[in-house]
């Protein structure tokens, strides 16, 4: 793990003056979750991250906005209006919460949350939940169930010394974790219910030259704990127990799934072993976590709109071939996909399309097919 003090030289000019005057320091140790997550938005040193120019917002659907213009954290707290039926029919891996208006279903390691309110009811309470834990909603688009954070520091992860302490505010600029995490929030319909889903997407600030006094932002693994961490977060939000809410996300009964590669087909595809519903919610929560851009999705046609940039036509081994993905500056273009869902029994299969919805078995195609086999398995 980088420093908890990224070494520029302005920082450094600066903490050497207060060295001479205090001594001693602790060294951070991993405890990452529960009291250990707290996150502050602060742009990065780089260019700022946007979204491109092409993926702009949708208009709001109003159907999605809380009523009377404005909700509070407090309000979010106290659980909005739910529907007490079951929340699915079904369900594999179930464990219910106290108020039994929520569940937690989990194949692998993805977890996501099952909750007895519409889409309509739980989007509000999601816009506080995380605009209340220091984060700003980038995307905020109900029409495709999609919001996602901008990336923001985990404060928690810096070191606990005397300096920080003594001159608090003073030196807070001159520390940084050196990562930056951002969070998608997916929403699906399942009836009168919901389903949440919540993935991780990471950043790591490292050096470019021997000097170690310059940086740049690359992509790092996106972390399954964190996920569970903000899931459990957002059941005490809904009224579970801190307790409850936290062995609910932990415990949450696996329903184990394959997948695989498929060969001699027209398209790009792979195959799972599980039946459509329960498919194209974790397809779309590996696409989530891979970093793909999904523009679109059309359920009932078992279709989501994809864009893909090739890491090597990116630059991969250029320092900054992350950053590019997401700079509307970029020169490289994105390429539109489709990737098809369709199912036959107990069993789903997935194919890479192009944008005009023929088969695609190039380079790129493959390369989603494997992303999503890992994700998957």
């Amino acid at each position: 793990m980088k420093s908890a003090f990224a070494a520029t030289p302005t920082r450094l000019a600066a903490l050497a003056l207060t060295s001479s005057l205090l001594a001693g320091c602790t060294t951070y140790t991993d405890g990452l979750f529960g009291s250990r997550v707290d996150y502050k938005t602060a742009a990065v040193k780089t260019a700022a991250l946007e979204v491109p120019p092409d993926l702009s917002q949708l208009a709001r659907d109003s159907r999605f906005q809380p009523q009377g213009g404005v909700i509070s954290a407090a309000a979010a707290a106290a659980g909005g209006p739910t529907n007490s039926s079951n929340a699915g029919s079904g369900a594999l891996g179930v464990a219910l919460v106290s108020r039994g208006d929520a569940r937690v279903e989990r194949s692998g390691q993805e977890r996501w949350l099952v909750v007895a309110q519409t889409p309509e009811q739980i989007w509000p309470q999601l816009q506080a939940f995380w605009t209340a834990r220091g984060f700003v909603l980038e995307v905020d688009d109900p029409k495709i169930g999609v919001m996602e954070t901008n990336w923001s520091e985990n404060r928690a992860k810096l070191a606990d010394d005397v300096v920080r302490n003594t001159l608090g505010r003073l030196l807070q600029n001159l520390y940084d974790s050196g990562e930056r995490d951002r969070y998608r929030t997916r929403v699906e319909r399942t009836g009168t219910s919901s389903e949440i889903f919540i993935s991780h997407r990471g950043l790591s600030e490292v050096y470019t030259n021997e000097r170690r006094d310059t940086t740049t932002w690359r992509a790092r693994a996106s972390e399954p704990q964190l996920e569970a961490e903000f899931l459990s977060r957002f059941l005490m939000t809904l009224g579970a127990p801190e307790a409850v809410a936290r062995a609910t996300v932990a415990n949450a009964p696996e329903s184990p799934a394959r997948a695989r590669l498929l060969a001699g087909r027209p398209a790009a595809a792979l195959e799972i072993d599980e039946p459509f519903d329960r498919a194209w919610r974790r397809v779309g929560l590996a696409l989530d976590r891979s970093g793909f851009s999904v523009e679109d999705r059309d359920r009932a046609g078992g279709l989501y709109y994809v864009r893909y940039i090739d890491p090597a036509a990116a630059g991969k081994d250029e320092p900054n071939w992350f950053m590019k993905w997401f700079d509307k500056g970029s020169t490289q273009a994105a390429v539109r996909y489709r990737v098809a869902v369709q199912s036959a029994s107990d069993k789903t299969t997935v194919s890479v399309l192009t944008s005009a919805g023929a088969p695609e078995n190039g380079d790129n195609a493959k390369r989603i097919v494997a992303l999503l086999v890992t994700e998957l398995k």
